[in-house]
């Protein structure tokens, strides 16, 4: 109880020092020289704070990579505090961004894009003062979570969803992995899920295709490390199928694996373990 207190009152000053947290069901385990700022605001709409974890290497000898994770749950629920295993990450010299955005009683679409590019350009605009590689910015979600992590990364320069914050340089992601994500909202209009989240875009086949991942690959796009279960009941298997098929036909790099029998992330343990030893093949790769 005590501790769960002590964790509370650092969450409410903002900023959770150098490791010393045990993991609960409030924290994240990183190492004694990384640095954890708690819901720090990223963006502000209306009355709605966008806010995300931060935990970085401010020590560390040279900017260091960062992955900005996403968390699922079809747009409507789902929330960053779940997320919690970033550990091979910081074994890789990664800091992280664990990133919340609106749901869809906030906002329907497209207002989780919205606030996921604007996360990233915070990312951008305090590189510096983060210690962050720019050039090594890897983005990472899964199910809707993977979705928002498409659209961050392969809108790249493009500005159009980026209304609520500014940057002026160039902004080019390192990789994307998308797990189990959904790409083309087009022909998954009628779920129940995505036709809430569409609102009064529902119906519009171009609005639809603006909020898809797969309308944006080009032969500029970043390389995705994709992972599907070939027995999703939620999101279907073909979404990776078509994903894979395009990014290949533009030559883009990408890794495709395949989950034999396997669900919405309902994954073995040895499966994710293979999964994170060729998701880390795929980023040494390129350098990351």
């Amino acid at each position: 109880m005590i501790k769960e207190v002590l964790y509370r009152f650092l969450i409410l000053s903002g900023i959770v020092t150098y490791g010393q947290v045990e993991n609960t069901n409030f924290s994240v385990k990183f190492p004694e020289n990384y640095l954890a700022k708690i819901d720090v605001v990223y963006t502000r709409v209306n009355n709605w704070d966008g806010r995300m974890d931060l935990y970085t290497n401010p020590d560390a000898e040279k900017p260091t990579p960062l992955v900005i994770n996403i968390h699922g749950g079809g747009w409507n629920h789902g929330a960053k505090e779940t997320q919690t295993g970033f550990g091979s990450f910081f074994n890789n010299g990664y800091a992280v961004a664990n990133v919340e955005y609106r749901l869809v009683d906030v906002a329907p679409a497209p207002a989780a894009i919205q606030d996921v590019r604007c996360a990233l350009i915070y990312i951008y605009r305090h590189a510096e003062e983060l210690n962050i590689d720019t050039n090594k910015i890897v983005v990472m979600g899964g199910s809707s979570g993977g979705h928002l992590a498409l659209m961050a990364g392969l809108l790249g320069n493009d500005r159009k969803f980026d209304t609520n914050c500014e940057y002026d340089g160039t902004i080019k992601i390192a990789a994307i992995i998308d797990k189990y994500g959904v790409t083309d909202l087009v022909p998954l209009s009628n779920w129940s899920s995505a036709k809430r989240w569409l609102g009064k875009g529902f119906g519009d086949k171009k609005f639809t295709e603006s909020v898809s991942p797969i309308y944006y690959v080009d032969q500029n796009s970043a390389p995705v490390f994709i992972v599907h279960g070939d027995a999703d009941p939620i999101v279907p298997y073909s979404q990776s199928v078509e994903l894979s098929k395009k990014l290949k036909s533009f030559g883009i790099k990408t890794k495709f694996i395949t989950i034999p029998n396997g669900g919405h992330g309902k994954f073995s343990n040895d499966q994710k373990r293979d999964i994170s030893i060729q998701m880390w093949n795929f980023l040494k790769e390129l350098g990351l």
